[in-house]
């Protein structure tokens, strides 16, 4: 299984970061191969001013070795070995009418002493992070996301998007980091879905991936902006930032297991603000996003 979804990943790191570039028509993403000491390693690809994309970032790794103590803790287990691949992606576009979107697929593994295979699950989602909101593209997101779970049980959506809310909230400020989509973790095998079907379900998800975003992106890349609205959407990257490095538990993973710091951080935006007390007009656009992400709304 470890093999067959590594091997996924990478191609569909492929398909993504090909099409990006075609959307943008000016930047390259550029390639970075990288070793970690213990064991494994991935493939960064970073895309930087271009004429859609600000920042962005498609990374794919796969580590292995013994899983390190603050982890062992995190997972209640003593000494095991470990082996986690995955693909996580993050775009900034540079207009602030179009919305950053994250997405992460990932697969992971526990094994004894003797090598032996004790635990694994798959893990991940995807969510959108709008400065300025279009229900239709609010809707839209969600409706292919729905898809591509319902293939899979009538329960998945209600469920992953509710956990979505759930998890991409930032509680110090009591507001949703964006406005959702997916988030499962711990994809256990189980009496209604074996590892292959958890397999067959996250590719599905990951394969809606450039359906659910791009629409958005070509909708919304020409649209006309002020200084005004591009400072707004500073301000709401620090919100992003915020999340990221105070509550992400990939972030988190990754420091914990030595990876790549470049690559756990490449999810940060190049230009950020941070306003003292800042609050958006009263009936703006931009109170109406704030308004929509203290309380979750269903889109589909």
């Amino acid at each position: 299984m470890k093999d067959k979804f590594y091997n996924y990943i990478q191609n569909l790191q492929n398909t993504i970061t090909s099409k990006l570039e075609e959307i943008d028509g000016k930047a390259k993403f550029r390639e970075d191969l990288w070793e970690r000491p213990e064991g494994g390693g991935g493939r960064t690809r970073v895309i930087e001013n271009g004429a859609i994309f600000e920042k962005g970032g498609v990374n794919i790794s796969g580590v292995h070795g013994a899983l390190p103590k603050a982890m062992q803790s995190y997972f209640k287990v003593g000494d095991v070995d470990f082996f986690a691949c995955g693909l996580s992606l993050v775009l900034h576009p540079k207009n602030p009418m179009v919305p950053t979107v994250h997405a992460n697929w990932r697969y992971f593994e526990m094994y004894d002493a003797e090598g032996t295979l004790v635990d694994s699950w798959f893990g991940g989602g995807q969510d959108l992070t709008p400065y300025y909101l279009f229900e239709e593209d609010a809707q839209h997101f969600h409706q292919i996301c729905k898809n591509s779970c319902d293939k899979h049980s009538p329960d998945f959506y209600t469920n992953y998007k509710e956990k979505c809310d759930t998890y991409f909230y930032n509680a110090h400020r009591e507001e949703g980091r964006g406005i959702g989509g997916l988030f499962f973790d711990y994809c256990k095998a189980n009496e209604n879905m074996s590892m292959q079907n958890w397999y067959d379900f996250v590719t599905e998800v990951g394969d809606s991936f450039l359906e659910a975003y791009v629409p958005i992106v070509e909708k919304r890349k020409d649209l006309q902006y002020t200084d005004a609205q591009k400072d707004w959407q500073e301000i709401r990257r620090g919100r992003y930032v915020e999340f990221n490095l105070v509550h992400d538990k990939g972030t988190l993973f990754g420091l914990k297991t030595n990876g790549r710091i470049e690559s756990i951080l490449m999810s940060l935006p190049p230009n950020v603000q941070w306003r003292y007390d800042h609050h958006p007009e009263t009936g703006s656009e931009e109170e109406k996003l704030i308004k929509v992400l203290k309380k979750p709304v269903d889109w589909v």
